[in-house]
């Protein structure tokens, strides 16, 4: 006799069929499979409906496992079926019948075992979806041990890396990290052991052609059955682009932030010297706006190329011109592109050129005229040169003094290497231009400006500074005599101003001073030598700049500092903290 006890609580679905495939028995279990009730000794094969291959096909009685099995013969092991419910749903399973036999080895029926396999079928898709995700991602994906041996690779790791999985596999992972990270792998590994998981860890790798790249890093603990901790997976994304990206970003944000303060210092210093220079509340508002209006000229054009250069042309047609026609005016040149700060420089220049012509030169009166051409000379490297004649106008007189804007004329490019030769011609006025011109000019580039505080300072006074040679160093040449006026102002006696390196280390080192305001930045040249000229001349200096702290020599970043732009009263208080702290430093060296 059957023992249906044992089998109703089997947790498998289990049934019996006479010889003929009639359902004799079946559990709970197999009832819940089948979705129905068979009915005893009438149902044959099975409860299901139907079954089928994986094809698709139908697997009738008498090709079923079952039917081999009451024919006496041995029934295909694992075979993978599809079997449909009364409801239409479907369910993969894998049936095992065994024969059953009398005392005289006759065959009275089967036993078959139905092994639902759904819960396997899903975790195989799911298995082959990931391996499918693994092999065609654009990430880096693979295996290692936890001594850092690598057990896999995808084809995003060789897309990154450059190695062919078979060049890595069995390697350690060392082998694409720098030398200088290694304690990091060290680290890595030691939180896997303790089952920690790394998340979005940002770090650098190499690949096979020896390019670092950026990466975001995440690793986490591989287990085995038992929960133990055996290796790691890693995947691995190329940020490198992103992180360019970011930089640049960063270094167009601190260029703005200095050309923003540059062009404001400037704005002040040209308000000013407009005020000095002018005799009444008209003439300095006329005066002002119409420089303030040049200089947003000179900018609009920088802005229309993104702030990396300035057509000549255009420059010349919306300051000379005010872009529009004017038969008296001739220009003529070839294209020529001007770095940003020569451009703005350059624009102040022809705008006092084409304003001076306006009020008094050749532009004065109808028949008068003014030509302007430029060319470009290889000789000594590449320059341009920019000749502006006048002619027709009334009888030049030569002045009798300069004022701002013949000052601004002469010494503008001082900066850039540019020479000016401005002369006064009884038939008109000529300017004669040279400026050196670079293929490109990498500058400084910083964060934001701070101001130095010191606490604890004994008070001084503007008067201390009476007397005072301070040497000025400023490439902005607008500022520099904005400076120079201001320090003239409290009975300083100021040395050059220097625009250009060169300048200002002739002057270091052949000129007597008491203190040197220091620009961080000349022409796009650091000035790390001219302060440790200064300071071993032990001279007290002062950085004045647009940029940042962070963009001071590294050596220096703890000197004092200024940011463009600055009252006068702030100015003389940072040359008063200049020799505060001299004295403090000098008193210190005296009590060692």
């Amino acid at each position: 006799m059957l023992d249906t006890a044992v089998l109703d609580a089997l947790p498998l679905a289990v049934y019996v069929t006479d010889v003929q495939g009639r359902i004799t028995y079946y559990n709970r279990a197999a009832a819940e499979l089948w979705g129905r009730e068979p009915k005893i000794n009438s149902d044959r094969w099975c409860g299901f409906v139907a079954a089928f291959h994986l094809d698709g096909s139908p697997v009738p009685f008498e090709e079923s496992p079952l039917a081999e099995a009451l024919k006496g013969g041995k029934p295909t092991q694992g075979l993978l079926l599809i079997a449909e419910r009364e409801d239409g749903t479907r369910v993969p399973y894998m049936p095992a019948p065994s024969a059953v036999l009398d005392e005289d080895g006759r065959i009275t029926g089967a036993v078959n075992v139905l092994m639902d396999v759904s819960d396997r079928q899903r975790a195989d898709q799911a298995a082959a979806q990931l391996a499918a995700i693994v092999t065609d991602s654009d990430d880096a994906i693979l295996s290692k041990s936890l001594d850092g041996t690598i057990l896999s690779w995808n084809a995003g790791a060789r897309r990154i890396f450059g190695y062919e999985s078979a060049e890595m596999v069995g390697q350690h992972i060392t082998k694409i990290i720098p030398p200088e990270l290694h304690d990091e792998e060290t680290r890595i590994l030691a939180q896997l052991s303790r089952g920690e998981r790394v998340d979005h860890y940002e770090t650098v790798r190499v690949s096979k052609d020896g390019r670092r790249l950026h990466i975001s890093l995440t690793v986490s603990p591989v287990r085995d059955q038992s929960g133990r901790v055996v290796g790691a997976s890693k995947i691995a994304r190329d940020i490198t682009e992103r992180k360019r990206n970011e930089e640049m970003q960063a270094l167009l944000v601190n260029e703005l932030n200095h050309r923003v303060k540059n062009s404001l210092a400037t704005v002040q210093a040209i308000a000013n010297q407009t005020l000095r220079h002018s005799a009444s509340r008209e003439d300095f508002v006329s005066s002002f706006n119409r420089r303030i209006q040049a200089l947003a000229r000179a900018h609009g054009i920088l802005l229309r190329q993104k702030l990396q250069s300035a057509s000549l042309a255009d420059l010349v047609r919306e300051q000379v011109q005010l872009d529009g026609f004017d038969r008296r005016i001739t220009c003529e040149g070839p294209p020529v592109e001007l770095d940003p700060d020569a451009a703005l420089q350059l624009g102040l220049v022809l705008h006092e050129l084409s304003s001076n012509a306006r009020k008094y030169g050749a532009l004065s009166v109808p028949d008068g005229r003014v030509s302007v051409r430029w060319e470009m000379t290889t000789d000594n490297g590449r320059r341009l040169l920019l000749r502006w004649r006048e002619s027709g106008g009334p009888r030049v007189n030569p002045p009798i003094s300069r004022g701002f804007g013949s000052q601004l004329i002469e010494k503008g490019l001082a900066a850039h290497g540019g020479q000016v030769e401005l002369t006064f011609q009884p038939e008109g006025v000529r300017c004669d231009i040279a400026i050196p011109l670079s293929d490109s000019r990498q500058e400084a580039r910083s964060g934001d400006p701070q101001v130095p505080h010191e606490s604890g300072a004994a008070p001084h006074h503007a008067d201390d500074i009476r007397g005072k040679r301070i040497l000025v160093v400023e490439d902005e040449i607008i500022i520099a005599l904005d400076v120079v006026d201001k320090l003239a102002e409290r009975g300083c006696q100021v040395v050059g101003p220097a625009a250009t390196y060169e300048e200002a280390q002739r002057l270091i080192a052949e000129d007597a001073f008491d203190c040197a305001l220091l620009d961080a930045n000349l022409a796009g040249r650091g000035v790390d030598e001219l302060a440790a000229a200064l300071t071993q001349r032990n001279t007290p200096f002062a950085f004045v700049t647009g940029y940042g702290r962070e963009a001071l020599p590294l050596a220096f970043r703890d000197a004092p500092m200024i940011a463009k732009p600055f009252s006068a009263q702030q100015l003389y208080d940072l040359i008063e903290h200049i020799f505060v702290r001299q004295g403090e430093t000098i008193a210190l060296r005296q009590k060692a």
